[in-house]
């Protein structure tokens, strides 16, 4: 059951929300302009606050989904990780566009409220202030992310190996992101 539902959870992370509704409203691919990323971010700049509200909700219900399903089928806590771990993948590198994909940090973020809904208050609360200090949605994601682990290893350590290996495809996935911000050029908003 767990290799079935992690296929399937990565399956479903591949479908890229970003695009799927760029290509539905006419809207600019996602991944040609703006930053170049296939997520909410971007759409925001490039398609408008109505489709950046939609791929996050989508992106968000991806990461979410397989965990709860995982769940259900009464997968352990670090299997219900694993599998999220899968979904996020999918985001990264999706199957259905050339493995080019957004960041995961909204995918990440339905991942951890279906596995501990504290630590995803934390990441929100820690993204969001983050934000409003700095205007960056890069170094909120950079910050929120890690963030979470230490309450993960007091509360359920077993979560802690799926996501510290999460937060590092996170912090992978946002090299340029760094470059650029100790560059003094990352974009706000």
């Amino acid at each position: 059951m767990f290799w079935l539902l992690a296929i399937l959870a990565y399956l479903l992370g591949s479908l890229s929300f970003a695009i799927l509704l760029s290509r539905l409203t006419g809207s600019p691919d996602p991944r040609m302009s703006g930053s170049g990323n296939a997520g909410a971010t971007n759409m925001l700049r490039v398609a408008g606050k109505k489709l950046a509200t939609l791929t996050l909700l989508g992106d968000l219900c991806k990461g979410l989904l397989p965990v709860l399903i995982a769940g259900l089928a009464g997968l352990s806590l670090q299997q219900q990780a694993w599998v999220g771990l899968c979904a996020v993948i999918g985001h990264l590198f999706p199957l259905y566009f050339r493995f080019r994909g957004g960041k995961g940090v909204a995918t990440a973020a339905g991942m951890l409220l279906g596995l501990y809904p504290p630590a995803a208050l934390l990441a929100l609360c820690a993204w969001l202030l983050t934000f409003y200090l700095t205007r960056t949605s890069s170094l909120a994601a950079l910050i929120a992310t890690p963030l979470t682990l230490p309450l993960l290893a007091w509360q359920e350590p077993a979560a802690l190996l799926p996501m510290s290996a999460l937060t590092a495809l996170i912090v992978w996935r946002h090299r340029g992101n760094l470059r650029d911000l100790f560059a003094g050029r990352e974009r706000h908003f």
